[in-house]
């Protein structure tokens, strides 16, 4: 009965001390980074409840005899740290394709590929409408070009409405 008794004292006050940030309802943004050859993404945040959203990116690289285009959809659930400063993680995968020029040594086929994706990052909310975040994306790419752990690290800038 004792240890009942304190277990539910712990979880009551472990429960008071988490504050749920309510995330915006959209956000639509730049997400600059791509460590993994894609570059900058078209970013939108769909909020789902208080603290969940889903996040879609399009990104894009026209590099030097290659073009590369890629879609990720993350699920993330957003914790409070301190007022407007926030943390997140979320799961999640995409597709993407990678058409080589002529020039691009070695020859190889155009690609088409599919890949998971974690995302752990942190964010600013701004008294204006105003959203910075900074993230860290590891990409499991399956592909034969495309097949390997990349890690995408990736700074965010977003315009919040609702």
């Amino acid at each position: 009965m004792r240890n009942t008794f304190l277990i539910t004292l712990a979880l009551i006050g472990i429960a008071s001390c988490i504050q749920a940030q309510e995330v915006s309802k959209h956000a639509l943004g730049l997400r600059f980074g791509g460590n993994d050859g894609i570059g900058t993404e078209i970013n939108y945040q769909l909020g789902l409840g208080d603290n969940n959203r889903i996040e879609f990116g399009l990104g894009w690289n026209d590099g030097d005899g290659f073009a590369a285009y890629k879609i990720t959809a993350l699920y993330e659930w957003v914790f409070n740290l301190d007022g407007n400063f926030n943390w997140y993680a979320g799961v999640g995968g995409g597709l993407g394709q990678v058409v080589f020029g002529n020039s691009y040594p070695g020859d190889p086929d155009n690609e088409t590929f599919f890949f998971m994706a974690g995302d752990i990052g942190v964010e600013y909310d701004f008294d204006i409408p105003l959203l910075i975040s900074l993230d860290f994306r590891p990409e499991l790419g399956f592909g034969d070009f495309i097949d390997d752990l990349d890690f995408n690290i990736a700074l965010a800038l977003r315009y919040q409405f609702n």
